[in-house]
């Protein structure tokens, strides 16, 4: 038997105690009040209630090793990304590597996959997929209903897909960024029961009225936490916490920790935030996660205390997986899946012809998914256009990796470069290559470095290039955490030397071809308008 002793954090019955936690076959066998001197906090361990771990660029496994380090337990993961190139097959990856480690990994059956019909996936995820998918006990939930405008015009195959998820008794989650009024009415009575891609106070505050649970996000690319943690202190019951996307480099300084930091500093109740971060998700997504009660899995936290939340060991199913900052757990062997069939593009594939130099543009928006749609002048010449430098109207080009097509081309507005290109076959939620860059070459060059790689993230200029291979489904490494993020800082470092003022541009740009996130995105098919949930001409003649 173990026996761990601490000042338990009884975040239910909002006290704190001096315990013993007793442990014997990966269950708490008693918990004990007793006088002792130990001044660190037993508490249950952290979850972060909606991740892509794909967008960590990490497999389950390697994850894992660097998530504990936070205190973070268990997940509730949507391998949406992997389903977009693999299909079930790629669920099926993600389930079996997540078991080789500790950390509790809750899969859910991808909703949309594709996204949409208006751009070019590696495989497609029916309702009867979803059906074969929601019986078996590795899947807890039908993951983010990113088809609203499904839901909301009574599409059958969407409301097929929920009907299988309420057959099961599995919750269905949520993904309307600005749906409000009716429209946000109809989706939670369709079944919808969370949403993390709120964005404003009021918008939050309407969908918790209606009955939702709200996930406040806070990731590498969208960061709503400022926005919404006011409503925590009202709202707590029916609040979690998550990343969403989280780059490799973002992992390993911090997880569901720092927001728990965060909003304790902001003078929130602390039993109010840790009833967010590691009770919610438990109760709602019915996981497999102890919450350090009798009979319980092992599974708590030591941290240092309740302001920093500095973690101490982290506990799962009663063994130290993790340790004053360092990771008990073992890397995992694994083949790496990959779907990515084109050849070679040449510089004349980027060409646009015109006769105008006025475009539509996509404004991307610094640490918003969201983007805008705005009219500018690109540069005309020998009936061509090329990108307006001085004025940072670039060209933006997604190119199909599925099949040799010719490239969709466009422009956008804040990614800043003065020269070179950056490009990246991480483009949700098709994963098709995504590029923006000064000149129709550099575009080529950086392009043609992530086909040889059969995945990756690159900046190129001239001669220079630097690349992040990613050959699992050309999305995540096959590398640890810290090689892959120290690989993924210099390529980011790289960028911004390029003239990228954006914080994350490999994360923005990602978002840059996510048609269901208003408003002007680009796919491997063309323009695209959010609003009107059309395609658009990229000239404005």
């Amino acid at each position: 038997m173990k026996i761990v002793k601490g000042q338990l954090v009884d975040i239910e019955n909002q006290r704190i105690f001096p315990a013993e936690v007793h442990i014997e076959n990966k269950k708490i066998v008693e918990i004990k009040e007793s006088r002792h001197n130990e001044k660190q906090f037993l508490m249950p361990g952290f979850i972060d209630a909606h991740i892509h771990i794909e967008s960590s660029m990490l497999v389950p496994s390697e994850f894992a090793r660097v998530a504990t380090i936070h205190g973070t337990v268990a997940t509730v993961s949507d391998p949406h990304e992997i389903a977009n190139v693999l299909g079930i097959d790629g669920v099926n990856f993600m389930i079996e590597n997540g078991k080789k480690v500790p950390l509790k990994f809750h899969f859910g059956a991808p909703s949309c996959v594709p996204a949409t019909t208006f751009e070019t996936a590696g495989a497609v995820i029916d309702a009867e997929a979803i059906k074969e998918l929601m019986q078996s006990p590795d899947i807890f939930y039908l993951a983010e209903m990113m088809n609203y405008p499904g839901v909301l015009y009574d599409d059958p195959e969407v409301l097929e897909k929920i009907k299988w998820a309420q057959h099961f008794k599995k919750p269905v989650d949520g993904h309307a960024p600005g749906l409000r009024g009716k429209e946000a009415a109809k989706y939670v009575k369709a079944g919808i029961s969370t949403d993390h891609e709120c964005f404003t106070y009021d918008e939050a505050k309407e969908k918790l009225e209606l009955g939702m649970k709200v996930i406040i996000r806070e990731g590498s690319a969208a960061k709503n936490f400022e926005a919404l943690i006011d409503l925590l202190p009202e709202n707590y019951q029916n609040m979690m916490f998550c990343s969403d996307d989280k780059h490799p480099d973002d992992l390993v300084l911090g997880h569901i920790n720092q927001l728990c930091e965060r909003a304790v500093a902001k003078g929130i109740d602390v039993f109010k935030v840790l009833k967010a971060a590691c009770i919610n998700p438990v109760k709602h997504y019915h996981l497999n996660v102890g919450l350090l009660k009798k009979g319980d899995a092992a599974d708590f936290i030591l941290v240092e205390n309740l302001n920093n939340f500095k973690v101490l060991k982290t506990y799962i199913d009663g063994e130290i997986v993790a340790e004053n900052g360092q990771s008990h757990i073992q890397s995992v062997d694994f083949k790496a899946p990959n779907n990515f069939n084109i050849s070679e593009k040449s510089p004349e594939d980027f060409k646009l012809k015109a006769t105008t130099d006025l475009v539509k543009v996509i404004e991307a928006l610094d640490g918003e998914l969201i983007s805008n749609e705005i009219e500018a002048k690109a540069i005309l010449e020998n009936d061509s256009l090329s990108s307006n430098i001085a004025h940072d109207i670039l060209k933006i080009s997604v190119v199909n990796r599925y099949e040799d097509k010719a490239p969709s081309v466009a422009f956008i507005k804040n990614f800043g470069l003065k020269k070179g290109a950056i490009a990246s076959s991480v483009g949700h939620d098709s994963h098709n290559i995504i590029v923006v860059g000064t000149s129709d070459k550099e575009i080529c060059n950086a392009v043609n470095l992530i086909i040889k790689n059969k995945g990756g993230i690159c900046a190129v200029n001239n001669e220079n290039q630097k690349s992040l291979p990613l050959p699992v489904a050309g999305i995540i490494s096959d590398k640890d955490a810290w090689e892959t993020g120290k690989l993924y800082q210099e390529i980011d470092k790289m960028a911004k030397e390029l003239g990228s003022t954006l914080k994350a541009p490999f994360m923005t740009l990602s978002f840059m071809a996510l048609l269901v996130i208003p408003d002007l995105k680009l796919s491997d098919k063309g323009l695209f308008s959010g609003k009107k949930f059309e395609f658009v001409e990229v000239i404005n003649d």
